[in-house]
């Protein structure tokens, strides 16, 4: 008897398996706030869909928007919600590098940015990708592949998976391996993947994947998208022009049961760290969820947020946690130490004061928007900004708004330099700041001149020296402007730095990271761009925004794939170099010349000792 019901159930499950289905598959539409066009290629997208009664469902695999902003992503709900079909959507690194609220606002109009279905046998799993807030290779959450193993862990070993993701499973994304290493332990079909805006067939360690070409017309009259029939054990993927015809199919997977060898496939490589053994781990912690911004260190703790919106107190010895607090959004703000309290902006809009010794709120003042700016605090003062147009002053002491500056188009992302009675930072506006410290009127403001604010100067953290401003930006120019009125000294892209600077503590020097190998230092001055000296350290290509820091006569700098480097900048030497995982590593927090914290995009918070 209990054989036989084995065998039904082995047959009911083949029943199950073998049935047809039809879903779209939609990817890379890039809702503009400036250009109308692909708000109407996704329209004339939605009414195609409608019109066919043989689709089930759609998935949409990223990259929504262009920027993020909450105005494009609630015009792209506006128009998907159209669809008479159910929808299943992850964002792209598009809305999440730029965005204004750190990935809250998608999360808030679509309900979610990851998803688990089951569809006539099939397990559909998507996650986001990322990049959050900064520039840097695609990344799997932290809180997405701890919440994917609570998924795999319900999912029978023989279920049919397909995996849903914006980027390829390769190594475009910082933790490729992630996935690939958990999917494979499962009956993976294949992963669908958009960003590359054409239809290309992968092969991911044997995960055959499919990347769908964009939503975009680019120079055909109309745009496009891809209709994936699952047929008699077969997935069939043909490209679709709305209103007009489907194409034959261009991409075939055979479905059934699989098996994936081990073989010896592409991982990280941290050999590095045995070549400088002087580099010891005091601890390391592993967040549940993504830090993107630079640890506060105290004389007991180590203080930082995570993109789940939770402030974590380590213990500065042991790496315990010693305390937490929960805020109601995703935190990309660098905490800054106020007495014996720490101060920090949310993604849920606030400004919050905790006390050091045990989390608890001293005070919080709510802001328009979210608040993903560190805050600089001068003389009881705290600087910041935030994504609803403005930059404040804040009474360190109470919260209470001292001033406000209203004139920004873009969020505010990094943190400000306060400089001979003035406070400059970048937005994602196109522009560079100058206000007057006391009451916040703008003294000027300047552009680079491109109208492509993705160039602006909002990730560095400027440096000053002698009456200069130095920045640098994703245009890969290095400028020295006047302090005082914000008139151009001079401008170089000699050597591609893009978003990381320093400065010598004897502020002879700027320093730069190129996007290949190389720091980097100019003379500061008011003259010409001279470039002082090169030093190629080894660490390939490179686009983070992770800050150079001099201390005690070394530099410390962090890189894409989380090593970390100390150089000393008058031999132009490697002193050493170690790696944590193999995602961003955040501008590191300089202790002494012995000792650093350095907190990484995966959510990894190490102490490192020398």
């Amino acid at each position: 008897m209990k054989k036989l019901l084995a065998l039904l159930l082995v047959m009911q499950l083949g029943t199950v398996y073998a049935q047809n289905f039809k879903f779209a598959f939609v990817t890379d539409t890039h809702i503009n706030d400036a250009n109308p066009i692909p708000s109407e290629d996704l329209r004339l997208t939605v009414e195609d869909i409608n019109s066919l009664e043989e689709i089930d469902f759609v998935l949409l695999t990223g990259d929504i928007t262009e920027m993020g902003t909450d105005s494009e992503i609630e015009m792209a709900f506006d128009i998907i919600s159209q669809l008479n079909v159910p929808f299943y959507i992850i964002p792209g690194n598009h809305d999440t590098g730029w965005s204004e609220s750190g990935g809250v606002s998608f999360i808030r109009e679509f309900g979610y940015d990851k998803f688990a279905f089951e569809h006539k046998g099939y397990k559909f799993i998507g996650t986001a990708s990322g990049p959050y807030v900064r520039m840097s290779d695609g990344h799997i959450p932290r809180d997405a592949v701890v919440w994917m193993d609570s998924v795999l862990a319900a999912t029978p070993k023989d279920q049919r998976i397909i995996n849903v993701n914006h980027y390829p499973l390769d190594n475009s994304l910082d933790n490729w391996f992630e996935l690939t290493d958990r999917l494979k332990q499962y009956n993976t079909q294949f992963s669908i993947c958009g960003h590359g805006h054409r239809n290309k067939p992968y092969d991911f360690e044997g995960i055959p994947g499919v990347m769908g070409r964009s939503n975009l017309r680019a120079k055909d009259e109309v745009g496009g998208y891809n209709i994936v029939e699952i047929k008699d054990d077969m997935a069939y993927f043909s490209e679709r022009t709305p209103g007009q015809t489907t194409l034959d199919p261009w991409r075939k997977v055979a479905l059934g049961a699989r098996t994936f060898e081990d073989e010896n496939f592409e991982r990280p490589d941290f050999s590095i760290n045995e070549d400088y053994p002087r580099v010891n781990k005091r601890w390391s912690y592993h967040s549940d969820a993504n830090v993107i911004s630079t640890p506060l260190v105290t004389d007991d703790l180590v203080v930082y947020g995570n993109s789940l919106g939770k402030v974590e107190a380590l213990s500065n010895l042991t790496g315990e946690l010693k305390w937490s607090f929960q805020t109601g959004g995703g935190i990309f703000s660098s905490p800054a130490k106020y007495r014996k309290q720490l101060i920090v902006g949310s993604g849920d809009g606030f400004v919050y004061a905790l006390s050091l010794k045990d989390g608890q709120v001293i005070w919080k003042t709510k802001t328009g928007a979210s608040v993903l700016g560190s805050p600089v605090i001068e003389d009881g003062r705290v600087y910041i900004g935030g994504s609803d147009g403005q930059f404040r002053a804040l009474d360190a002491n109470d919260g209470k708004e001292i001033w406000a500056f209203e004139g920004l188009g873009g969020p505010v992302v990094s943190k400000a330099l306060v400089y001979n009675g003035k406070v400059y930072f970048g937005a994602w506006d196109k522009y560079f700041y100058a206000l007057d410290q006391k009451d916040g009127s703008l003294s000027w403001k300047w552009s680079n001149g491109s109208p492509n604010r993705m160039y602006s100067a909002a990730s560095c953290i400027p440096v000053a020296h002698d009456g200069v401003v130095y920045i640098v930006a994703p245009d890969r120019y290095i400028t020295a402007l006047n302090a005082e009125n914000g008139e151009e000294f001079w401008r170089s892209n000699e050597a591609t730095v893009r978003e990381s600077i320093g400065i010598s503590e004897d502020g002879n020097w700027v320093y730069g990271k190129t996007m290949n190998d190389e720091i980097v230092a100019f003379k500061t001055g008011k003259e010409k761009a001279e470039l002082a000296w090169r030093m190629d350290c080894g660490f390939g290509y490179e686009h983070v925004p992770s800050m150079l820091i001099e201390k005690e006569g070394d530099v410390y700098f962090g890189t894409k794939n989380s090593a970390v480097y100390s150089i000393n900048p008058k031999l132009r030497e490697i002193n050493w170099a170690h790696k944590v995982d193999n995602s961003m590593a955040n501008t590191v927090s300089v202790i002494d010349g012995h000792s650093l914290v350095v907190a990484t995009m995966d959510g990894k918070v190490e102490f490192l000792e020398f």
